[in-house]
């Protein structure tokens, strides 16, 4: 289980990454394509973020249940 999460944080974090970069990207692109995008991109990053989150609690929290 804990293996899976493992796996599961480090999928999150790449996401989060390349939502970053794409946020970025249409931050400083600007025009129509930056207006649309920028805020929506960085929306999104702050939820995947509180998912990868969730899940190193979850990693911390299984790795004491099942050490003690």
């Amino acid at each position: 289980m804990i293996q899976t999460l493992d796996i599961l944080l480090y999928i999150a974090m790449g996401i989060v990454l390349v939502i970053l970069v794409a946020g970025i990207y249409a931050l400083f692109r600007g025009g129509e394509f930056g207006r649309s995008w920028s805020n929506r991109l960085m929306r999104l990053r702050v939820l995947v973020q509180f998912i990868a989150v969730l899940i190193i609690v979850a990693i911390f929290w299984l790795r004491g249940v099942f050490s003690g």
